[in-house]
């Protein structure tokens, strides 16, 4: 058994030192039940219990529309309208990844790192949002893009649907009344722009959230659908979904990874790599086929020539499947956040109308779950200066950007450090019961618990203090878990001041929709 659990760790390693950012989300990891691929099961979720009145819609609506009714029982500072929405999503973004990444930022600078900010640290007005869905305390990606996308909440591993809806059950998921619509399609029917960004894959389980309906976040291609034994042309898969439905196929603007998810096996994609679809489609081809006047770019030297005032739309597909850590990534190949934020601005803004954008620093998450905090904190960093830019490049006057995060992560900034000790170090001023120093920050669960063979922690001071340092955790696991605390919301410009105070997460689009006068629900210009 030692052997096995030894065998299994170094795999898991090894996948991280190859530099390939491998998928860490999976069925059983997050139902806590083994899934048999090729027999639909309804019972996946077996212990996993759903409140009846929250399988209804209409009941996340109204309590959404409570809470903006009590806050607008408030004094309002202004009737402003948003013409722009963007919303940054920070993956796994805890606020003890926040603090620690703050700190490391003032670090690198040469000072203490603790009074150090962070561009949206500085934004008029601070929330909190209560990340739990339907079926679980601690949330995964998919039902919380369902959330702050759709404003509903629903059951784990599931995307654009409601919590009626079992995961897998492809049925059900078809259901007209089970299926729901995103605040990207909501400007899409206001006439605004709308796109959507991310460090990791265009059919990840955030970026989806703005135009897929699922009933596994897991069937990106057909060749996914059809592994769970799920007939592809009855459940479409999401990167079809993307390119040729609604709101997907009207997106003006589509950044990220997995270029794979969109070509058939028989082609090799811009970056080398074969395909992943089995039924023979280019989805590349049928986009372009649509969008005449779009481009579809590969790479950081095509996106920044691209022409965003001669082109219609712009697909950037810049790694096979997930894009690479920033800390790993070649600078002249892959572009930053920063560089598809400033692109998508400017390309977006060009809509009298407005826009409605949504961009994820995807990558925060990942490095969290391998416990690598360097890479964590390196990718909260880069998330930061993609925002400051958004801020630099709007108008506070009628732009609203919104900062915030799924779910948080495990990670916590523990003992009693002295002001300026290495956030990515160990503490120097105090040790355990056997006189032994431990990490500044560390991780409830992962794969590293750094004991030797009579259960004790060892001393860490000749292996701590890379940005790659996979560090210690208490549960040995496979890697870092999600955690179900509270995380943070930032917003600036019109109507910011209603992202104050304790909310529920599906409420976020429901008060971006007040600010923007779109979608059914309340808006501003009614009390206009």
């Amino acid at each position: 058994m030692l052997y096995e659990k030894q065998l299994v760790l170094l795999v898991v390693l090894a996948g991280i030192a190859s530099g390939l950012i491998r998928e860490v989300h999976d069925v059983e990891e997050l139902t806590g039940k083994k899934f048999i691929k090729y027999r639909a099961s309804s019972d996946v979720k077996e212990g996993m219990y759903t409140p009846p009145e929250e399988k209804d819609p209409k009941f996340w609506y109204d309590l959404a529309y409570e809470e903006i009714a009590e806050r607008l029982k408030l004094p309002q500072p202004s009737a402003k309208r948003a013409k722009n929405i963007i919303l940054f999503l920070g993956d796994g973004m805890s606020l003890s990844t926040v603090t620690a990444a703050r700190i490391l930022k003032g670090q690198r600078r040469g000072n203490t790192g603790e009074e150090s900010s962070l561009s949206f640290d500085r934004f008029s007005h601070t929330g909190l949002s209560r990340t739990y869905c339907s079926n679980a305390q601690v949330a995964d990606s998919a039902c919380t893009a369902t959330a702050y996308l759709c404003g509903v909440k629903a059951n784990l591993f599931e995307i654009g649907v409601s919590a009626a809806v079992s995961v897998n059950n492809c049925t059900e998921s078809q259901k007209p009344e089970n299926r729901l619509t995103s605040i990207a399609e909501w400007a899409q029917n206001a006439g605004k722009s709308t796109g959507i960004v991310t460090t990791t894959s265009l059919t990840h389980a955030s970026p989806s959230g703005a135009y897929a309906k699922t009933a596994n976040r897991q069937w990106e291609c057909d060749t996914d659908v059809e592994s769970f034994g799920v007939d592809s042309s009855k459940c479409v898969d999401m990167a079809t979904q993307l390119i040729t439905q609604t709101p997907g196929k009207h997106f003006d603007i589509m950044f990220g990874g997995g270029m794979g998810k969109f070509l058939p096996k028989s082609l090799k994609d811009l970056h080398g790599n074969p395909g992943e679809r089995s039924d023979g489609v280019n989805l590349l081809s049928r986009w372009q086929a649509d969008h005449p006047g779009g481009v579809v770019v590969s790479n950081r030297k095509q996106l920044l020539s691209a022409n965003v005032s001669a082109v219609s739309s712009i697909l950037g597909l810049f790694q096979s499947k997930l894009m690479q850590f920033h800390l790993e990534a070649d600078a002249t190949y892959q572009p930053t956040l920063s560089e598809l934020t400033e692109v998508t601005i400017k390309k977006l803004s060009q809509n009298k109308n407005g826009y409605f954008a949504f961009i994820e620093g995807g990558l925060i998450d990942y490095g969290n779950h391998f416990t690598k905090a360097g890479y964590a904190l390196d990718e909260t960093l880069e998330f930061e200066k993609a925002i400051k830019l958004a801020r630099e490049m709007t108008d506070i006057e009628d732009t609203l950007i919104v900062v915030t995060a799924d779910h948080g992560h495990a990670l916590s900034i523990a003992g009693y450090p002295g002001r300026g000790t290495p956030i990515l170090g160990l503490n120097q001023h105090q040790t355990d019961l056997n006189g032994v120093k431990y990490a500044v920050l560390n991780y409830a669960a992962g794969p590293k618990n750094y004991q030797d063979a009579n259960g004790q922690r060892i001393d860490l001071s000749d292996q701590i203090g890379g940005d790659d340092f996979v560090f210690p955790s208490y549960i040995n696991t496979n890697q870092g878990v999600h955690s179900g605390e509270d995380v943070g919301i930032y917003a600036s410009g019109p109507q910011s001041h209603l992202f104050s105070g304790v909310m529920q997460q599906h409420t976020i689009p429901h008060l971006m929709a007040y600010a923007a006068c779109i979608g059914n629900g309340p808006k501003v210009c009614d009390n206009n």
